[in-house]
């Protein structure tokens, strides 16, 4: 579904991608691992088109996006959840989904709704009317998370998802991974939280130096020497 081949990335004259390589198969769930400041959010930012990438190619379904826009990505099905669970605070829940242009699904294919997102998050739908600058962390991320779905994406990129909340949230959002992996979504998780993704992850690519240093199945990486390594855990 998702590739990436030779991505090399730019923030001015910093060189800070060099070459990565990544794939996500159709219904998977990638995690990308990495220390703070290897390079996970800027190989995110780059597959959406928001840094640049002089080299490389970045394929959806075997179309090459690399020169589409970063409104054309979303539209292809590439959508972002970013990190630190953004929302617009001065909106109220159900305007935050409503805001979202979503991409006309094709033949075969289960549109996002607003209620559609509420059955996922029950919570939601009980804050539908509230602000969202209001809500807890926990609410606020999984509201980013269902305007990211409203997009129709047929490929879902979660920036740090676990930051900063509770264990029992991070379990929340853990099990609606999974969820949507039973609807065949295809994810890339980029975390540092190495133990929550490797528990939902199908296969993981570990990151250091904005390079891609080693790739495995996710049950095969915990307590591995790799893991040691880039990860120092």
């Amino acid at each position: 579904m998702l590739r990436v081949h030779d991505l090399h990335g730019y923030y001015g004259a910093s060189h800070v991608l060099h070459g990565i390589e990544l794939a996500a198969n159709r219904g998977e769930l990638v995690a990308l691992l990495g220390r703070n400041g290897a390079g996970k959010t800027t190989t995110l930012s780059a597959i959406v088109g928001v840094v640049d990438t002089p080299r490389g190619r970045v394929e959806l379904d075997g179309r090459d996006l690399m020169q589409a826009h970063p409104y054309r990505r979303l539209r292809e099905g590439i959508a972002l959840v970013p990190s630190g669970a953004r929302v617009f605070g001065n909106l109220t829940v159900q305007e935050n989904l409503e805001i979202v242009r979503p991409r006309p699904v094709q033949d075969g294919e289960d549109a996002w709704t607003v209620p559609r997102v509420y059955e996922f998050f029950p919570k939601l739908a009980d804050l539908r009317a509230s602000m969202a600058g209001n809500l807890s962390g926990g609410e606020r991320q999984m509201l980013a998370v269902g305007r990211g779905l409203m997009a129709n994406p047929r490929v879902l990129l979660l920036d740090e998802p676990s930051e900063g909340l509770a264990p029992v949230i991070v379990q929340a959002i853990g099990r609606l991974m999974g969820q949507l992996r039973e609807v065949g979504l295809t994810m890339v998780l980029a975390e540092q939280n190495h133990r929550f993704a490797l528990a939902h992850a199908d296969r993981a690519y570990l990151i250091e130096k904005g390079q891609i240093r080693h790739e495995a199945l996710a049950r095969e990486l915990e307590g591995s020497d790799a893991l040691q390594r880039y990860l120092g855990v």
